[in-house]
Order: structure tokens, then C-alpha cells, then sequence
């Protein structure tokens, strides 16, 4: 804990500063709470998310009822030191109506800009499975169950290898990106979610770290 920083901390009139809570694996702004001093050091001390509610006007700890905890893995002050940006890593959704965020209110986009990300597919391909929309090639592969999922998946492992093997990397990319949604859609059948794996591949970064620094030493 960096106590220089903590002491040049301005809170408002109320004694309250804002806290922007970000998703540590995908940058996604969850919400925008506030903290007073004792809610920041309660969450410092059990690293875990403790806001001040300004409507009931008490301390609360974020996911003490519901089990959608936030577990800290970084706090920054801003150049004022008067705002908060807090990553987490998250145990459910952020949002009290069960969205993971609380930002879903949409209000404008630029046409011109794509938006795609990996987590905006995989919902979109989980809403294919529960919506079940005729005519989807998706809602095809989850309608003829696990088996058709599988081979597909390894139909297009094959056509990876055989892209790469020619040395074409425009093939190769386009063959990935198949396997990619493929593998996506086999997530989604076995209830999997992008923050399994990236908490899988984080665990791994972790001890390939450890690792080199003993080799090192």
C-alpha cells in the first residue's frame, strides 16, 4: 500500500470520493460506487470491494447478500487524487439487475466504429442456445448436442494445421478465426465462461513467473 498516495486522497464535503470499478481480465467499467475513508481501508484490509451507500447512508460490502464479490487486484488515484480506479476480478455479475455491468443503457455509437469483442460473441452465441433463433447456423450446432460440437471443433483444428502448413497466413487467420467461434460454442454448451479460462491462464502466468525468478536466482 503506497501510504503517500492514501494521504494526498481528497474526499468531498460528504467525506465521499467516486470509485470506478473496472474488470481486471477485460478492461469493462462495472460501476461507479463511492467510498469514504473507512470503506477504502475495509477494502484495502479484506481486498475485496466495500462501498458507502449514499442512500441508506451506511457501509456496504459489495456481494454480502448476493455472493457477486470483487476482489481487488489494484486501486489507482487519478491526477487530482480526488477519484478512484479499482480492478477487480469479479464473482458474478456487477449489477444488481444481473447484468455483468451496470452500464447497459445504451444511448449512442458511432456507426463507423466496430465494437466486437470476444465477450460480446460469446454472449451473443449463449443467447443463440437459450433464444434458440431459426435458421442460426449456432442454434444448429446446439440442437444437434455435444457430439456435432466436438467434431467441428476438431474439423477445424485439422484446416488450422493445413492453413499453417502452407504457410499462409491469411488462411491460417481465417481457419482460427473458425476454430475460435468452434471452440466458443463448445464453452458455451459446457457452461464454461471467459473468466474460467482467464483465470486458468492468469494461474499459469503466475507460476511460469515464479519459475523464472527462481531460475534466476
Amino acid at each position: 500500500m503506497n501510504n503517500e498516495v492514501l494521504a494526498k486522497l481528497k474526499y468531498d464535503e460528504k467525506g465521499l470520493i467516486p470509485a470506478v470499478v473496472q474488470d481486471f481480465y477485460t478492461g469493462e467499467v462495472l460501476t461507479v460506487a463511492y467510498m469514504n475513508k473507512e470503506s477504502l481501508d475495509i477494502t484495502i484490509k479484506e481486498k475485496m470491494t466495500c462501498f458507502f451507500s449514499r442512500s441508506r447512508q451506511e457501509l456496504w460490502r459489495k456481494g454480502e447478500t448476493s455472493g457477486n464479490r470483487q476482489h481487488i487486484v489494484s486501486i489507482t488515484a487519478d491526477c487530482d487524487y480526488d477519484a478512484l480506479v479499482v480492478k477487480v476480478i469479479k464473482d458474478g455479475p456487477a449489477c444488481h439487475t444481473g447484468n455483468e455491468s451496470c452500464f447497459f443503457n445504451f444511448l449512442y455509437s458511432d456507426e463507423n466504429k466496430s465494437d466486437f469483442s470476444v465477450d460480446a460473441l460469446y454472449e451473443l452465441i449463449k443467447g443463440r442456445k437459450t433464444q434458440m433463433k431459426e435458421g442460426s447456423y449456432t442454434t444448429y450446432l446446439f440442437s444437434k448436442g455435444l457430439d456435432k460440437i466436438l467434431k467441428k471443433v476438431g474439423e477445424e483444428c485439422t484446416e488450422v494445421i493445413i492453413g499453417a502448413s502452407k504457410h499462409s497466413k491469411e488462411e491460417t487467420i481465417f481457419e482460427i478465426s473458425d476454430l475460435a467461434y468452434h471452440v466458443l460454442v463448445l464453452m458455451v454448451e459446457m457452461n464454461i465462461s471467459l473468466d474460467d479460462i482467464r483465470k486458468e491462464l492468469d494461474s499459469r502466468h503466475i507460476i511460469d513467473h515464479k519459475v523464472k525468478q527462481e531460475t534466476m536466482q
